[in-house]
């Protein structure tokens, strides 16, 4: 079977997940398991902090990401992250090599609320590049170990760009399409439930899903 092309998606028409995600699946034009990513243009205002969107969820079947996470814990809570999978730990013997370096080899980084005042120091470099731990999407915690579990068995943070749209991946080619539906449906709650109350008219104008490199196709809004 050939795979499909461009030409057999109808960029006017919005295709059910099922449809959609299939039809991903055959779009994907890399030789290598490429991710699936989903991507949501939403009714709000990104200029207004009370409607600026940030949070997490598990995702029942992972991404198939394997990403790596930093936690900034205090010296007797290292060994506790590191069993739970954390790539690195520390307190400010970490902070002190970050601010010297700017190196941050990490997808995501982890914090007790003690080590927030001590994080002000890299707060620039972290913020930048989107790492900087939040209470909104649970990265900063009085119980690290299980943020940094939770994180390595799948759980995706998400958070609005600036022109008020969210990109996530919901997993790999690979993935059996079943648990990529079941995948965007998780996803898709968690952004219908983290609508802020100040966003007025439609909050979900366009939902859109695509493989690595593939084209988007558009998907009906549930």
């Amino acid at each position: 079977m050939t795979n499909k092309t461009t030409q057999d998606i109808d960029k006017t028409k919005a295709y059910t997940i099922e449809e959609a995600i299939e039809l991903t699946k055959k779009l994907s034009k890399t030789k290598f398991d490429g991710s699936v990513e989903v991507h949501f243009r939403l009714g709000i205002d990104p200029k207004k902090g009370e409607q600026q969107i940030r949070s997490a969820i598990s995702l029942p079947h992972g991404t198939g990401k394997t990403v790596k996470v930093a936690a900034f814990v205090s010296p007797e809570k290292e060994k506790e992250v590191k069993a739970a999978g954390a790539d690195y730990a520390g307190s400010d013997e970490l902070i002190a090599e970050i601010k010297k370096t700017e190196k941050t080899d990490f997808q995501v980084a982890v914090a007790e609320p003690a080590m927030m005042r001590n994080l002000a120091q890299i707060a620039k470099i972290l913020g930048t590049r989107g790492l900087m731990p939040s209470p909104k999407n649970e990265t900063v915690t009085p119980d690290p170990a299980r943020a940094v579990a939770e994180l390595k068995k799948g759980k995706v943070s998400f958070k609005n760009d600036d022109t008020g749209n969210i990109h996530v991946a919901i997993g790999k080619v690979s993935f059996d399409s079943k648990n990529l539906i079941e995948n965007y449906e998780t996803i898709l709650n968690a952004i219908k439930k983290a609508k802020p109350s100040a966003s007025k008219g439609t909050y979900i104008k366009n939902i859109s899903i695509n493989a690595t490199m593939g084209s988007g196709v558009k998907v009906v809004i549930a």
